[in-house]
């Protein structure tokens, strides 16, 4: 089996959230063009930062999973409910 590009594993990933682009650059505060970069095959991002969103997204799914929700208060600050 061919093993998948950058390009394509960063396009998977992003279309597993459910966002388009541009929400997925503003959910992780990522330029627009950066992502775009990436998922062209134009650039690729620092392998730490691609397993960083690979952690963090399945980590949502996981908490949706068991009925945690995130919560941000006014002030900012998160706050877990369940």
């Amino acid at each position: 089996m061919e093993e998948k590009t950058f390009q394509n594993r960063m396009k998977e990933l992003r279309e597993s959230t459910g966002l388009n682009r541009k929400e997925f650059c503003e959910q992780f505060d990522i330029p627009y063009r950066t992502v775009t970069e990436w998922e062209l095959g134009h650039r690729n991002a620092p392998p730490y930062v691609f397993r960083f969103l690979e952690y963090y997204i399945r980590m949502q799914e996981l908490m949706k999973e068991k009925g945690v929700e995130k919560i941000v208060s006014e002030e900012g600050a998160e706050n877990e409910r369940q």
